[in-house]
């Protein structure tokens, strides 16, 4: 399984945005530039984020995005589901009896124990807590690159 660019460009732009106060306007031209995304595909991929409620937009001049929730409420599973969801990873899971197998097969329970275990950990994930472990990890590299050899 591999998440779409959209995905991708989403959960970093979203991280991006963590690092300022809930309701406080990010220009788009700044995410744009940070996050090395087109306006349209940044607009494109805020779309379900906005009609979930999870950002708010604001047009015109000094127009652009803000967080509706706390970093702390929103997690990289919810930003997958609004791009993505579902989370199915093989086609017998799309739906009961996609698969003539799935009442005897397996590897049909291993998938479902897997997607499980996947939204779990994605759920692990909120965007204050990686808002944070970036933050630190900067400061580790640049404490490592400024040691005298």
């Amino acid at each position: 399984m591999v998440i779409t660019r959209a995905t991708e460009y989403a959960i970093r732009a979203v991280l991006f945005m963590a690092k300022f106060p809930p309701g406080e306007i990010i220009l788009k031209k700044d995410i744009c530039q940070t996050q090395d995304v087109t306006p349209a595909f940044l607009t494109k991929i805020f779309q379900p984020l906005v009609k979930a409620g999870l950002i708010g937009s604001q047009r015109g001049v000094g127009g652009g995005f803000y967080l509706k929730k706390s970093p702390s409420e929103i997690t990289v599973f919810d930003i997958y589901c609004y791009e993505e969801d579902p989370l199915l990873i093989n086609k017998c899971l799309a739906e009961k009896g996609a698969c003539e197998r799935d009442g005897y097969c397996p590897v049909h329970e291993a998938w479902c124990e897997v997607r499980r275990g996947m939204m779990v950990k994605m759920k692990e994930y909120n965007f204050a807590r990686l808002a944070q472990e970036e933050v630190a990890n900067k400061e580790r590299l640049d404490n490592l690159l400024q040691r005298p050899e």
